[in-house]
């Protein structure tokens, strides 16, 4: 654990992704509805639709006195769900079971310690591809 959290404060230092709870991390110098406006803009701006937008932190900070929670765990989430025809074409005529990846997902998060951009880890070999396209979405978006 106290290496995880080194390794994600060390990544954030050098603006380059911290590997935290198997996803890929990067703080956003900006607001949330900047950060949420520049990861809609970088999955468009490949030529790719988002097919839906789950509203995690407001469906969590309503439903949190329904569940017996007074814990608020995001100011603000987002995860934005697409999905690419031709990366998914290569990676699931790799392995048709890498159809449990899609579609895939970049966060956008707020919480006391800013706001937060990333993607889940995704495996190596043939998701390689999907993991590229995260990684240059996201870089994107948060600036890099």
């Amino acid at each position: 654990m106290k290496h995880s959290i080194l390794a994600a404060t060390f990544g954030a230092m050098l603006c380059t992704p911290a590997v935290a709870n198997e996803a890929f991390t990067y703080a956003f110098d900006g607001s949330f509805d900047d950060a949420t406006f520049a990861v809609e803009s970088a999955i468009v701006g490949q030529g790719l639709v988002i097919d839906y937008v789950s509203h995690v932190g407001e469906m969590l900070n309503r439903t949190g006195a329904d569940v017996g929670s007074d814990t608020m765990i995001f100011s603000q989430a987002d995860i934005f769900l697409f999905c690419s025809a031709v990366v998914s074409r290569q990676v699931m005529e790799a392995d048709p079971m890498n159809i449990t990846y899609c579609p895939y997902g970049i966060f956008v998060m707020e919480t006391d310690d800013g706001v937060t951009v990333g993607h889940k880890d995704y495996p190596e070999g043939s998701m390689q591809a999907v993991e590229d396209l995260m990684q240059q979405i996201v870089a994107e978006a948060v600036g890099n």
